[in-house]
C-alpha cells in the first residue's frame, strides 16, 4: 500500500479529499468523450469515476467519501442538470462506491489482487452488486423528473449499470496496481514487454475497426499479458481495447456499423464485460498459483535445511515468526489495507 503521512498533518485530510474530487471529475470528463444516446438518455459504456471512487476509498479509507460527492457535484455543474435530479445523482454515486468498499472489506478483500477470491469479490461485490445502487437511483430520477419515458427504464438502467460496473472492473484494478507500484520489481523480459506492446498497437485497432467484427482477436493478447505479466499486462490490454471499442462504437465503425444504438450498446458492453472478467480473473488465478508454488518451494527449502542440521547433530535453526516467514511479493510491503472506519 502507499502511505500518506501528509493525511495526519493539518489540512492533509482536506487536501486528499480535494485530490479525490479532482480525479473523479477528470475521469468523468474522459468518460463523457465516449457517451452514447440510448432511448433519449445519454449513457457511457465505461464510467471511469466509479473505478476511481472505489480505488480511492479502498486505498485511503471510507472517510474520504466527501471527495466522491464533490467530484460528482462538479460533473453535475458541467452538465447543467436540474436540482432535484442532481441531489439524487450525488446520493447514488456516493453511496454506491461506499457500499462497494464496505462489502469488499467484509469479504476480506486485499488490494494486491493476488488471490482468486479478491478478483471474485471485486467482480460480484464491488462491481455487479454495489453499482445497482447508482444505476437504480439515477434511472428512477430520470423517469420521475420526466427526463426519460418510463418504457425505456430497463434499457437505460441496464446500460447505466453495466457502464458503472465496467468502470470498477477496468479502472479500479489498475489504480490498485499503481498503489503498489513502489514495491514492483522491473521485469527482465523487456523484449517480451515490447513485443506485447507492439502486438496490442497493431492488432487491437485492426480488430476493433475491421468491419468483419474481429473483436475476438484481442483475447490471445489478454491471455498473453496475464500469463507473463499477471494483472499489469492483462488489465492494461483490456483497458486499451475497451477505450478503442467505445470510440469505434461511438462513431459506428468496424463491427458496430449498421447496428441500432441499442444493439451497439449491447454488443459493446457484452464485449467489454467478458473481456474485463477474463483479464481480471485469469490474472488472479495465475498470481495465486505462483504464490502457492513459491510457498511450497520455500517450505521444501526449510525442510532440507532442518534435515541437514539434524543429520549433523545440530539443533535446527529457529524459524522466523509467521509474519516474517512469508517473503514480500512484488507490490506488497507487508501491510494490509486499513479497516474501514
Amino acid at each position: 500500500m502507499v502511505a500518506f503521512p501528509e493525511a495526519r498533518r493539518p489540512g492533509g485530510h482536506v487536501a486528499l479529499v480535494l485530490a479525490v474530487a479532482v480525479c473523479y471529475f477528470a475521469a468523468g470528463r474522459l468518460g463523457l468523450l465516449c457517451k452514447l444516446t440510448v432511448d433519449g438518455a445519454v449513457v457511457t459504456p465505461i464510467w471511469p469515476p466509479t473505478g476511481v471512487a472505489v480505488a480511492a476509498l479502498l486505498i485511503l479509507g471510507v472517510r474520504y467519501w466527501p471527495g466522491v460527492t464533490i467530484g460528482a457535484y462538479l460533473i453535475v455543474l458541467s452538465l447543467d442538470t436540474p436540482v432535484l435530479y442532481s441531489l439524487g445523482y450525488l446520493v447514488g454515486n456516493t453511496l454506491a462506491p461506499v457500499v462497494a468498499v464496505v462489502l469488499l472489506r467484509r469479504a476480506g478483500f486485499r488490494t494486491d489482487l493476488r488471490r482468486l477470491r479478491d478478483g471474485l469479490a471485486l467482480v460480484f461485490f464491488g462491481a455487479l452488486s454495489a453499482m445497482l445502487i447508482s444505476s437504480t437511483v439515477g434511472v428512477v430520477l430520470l423517469v420521475v423528473t420526466d427526463r426519460m419515458p418510463a418504457h425505456a427504464f430497463w434499457t437505460v438502467w441496464l446500460a447505466w449499470w453495466v457502464g458503472d460496473a465496467m468502470g470498477v472492473l477496468l479502472v479500479t484494478p489498475i489504480l490498485l496496481m499503481l498503489s503498489h507500484a513502489r514495491g514492483l520489481r522491473p521485469t527482465p523480459r523487456r523484449w517480451e514487454t515490447g513485443a506485447l506492446a507492439v502486438a496490442v498497437l497493431g492488432i487491437v485497432p485492426f480488430a476493433v475497426y475491421s468491419h468483419y467484427s474481429l473483436l475476438f482477436l484481442v483475447y490471445p493478447l489478454i491471455i498473453w499479458g496475464a500469463l507473463r505479466f499477471e494483472l499489469v499486462g492483462s488489465m492494461i490490454c483490456a483497458l486499451a481495447t475497451s477505450v478503442l471499442a467505445a470510440l469505434a462504437a461511438n462513431s459506428e465503425a468496424g463491427g458496430f456499423r449498421g447496428l441500432s444504438r441499442v444493439e451497439i450498446m449491447a454488443k459493446l458492453q457484452g464485449f467489454n464485460g467478458t473481456m474485463a472478467l477474463t483479464a481480471l480473473l485469469l490474472s488472479a488465478v495465475i498470481a495465486e498459483q505462483r504464490h502457492t508454488r513459491r510457498s511450497v518451494q520455500r517450505a521444501c527449502e526449510e525442510l532440507v535445511e532442518v534435515l541437514e542440521h539434524l543429520t549433523a547433530g545440530e539443533a535446527p535453526p529457529p524459524r522466523p515468526p509467521l509474519e516474517d516467514a512469508d517473503p514480500l511479493l512484488p507490490g506488497d510491503d507487508g501491510r494490509r489495507p486499513p479497516e474501514a472506519p
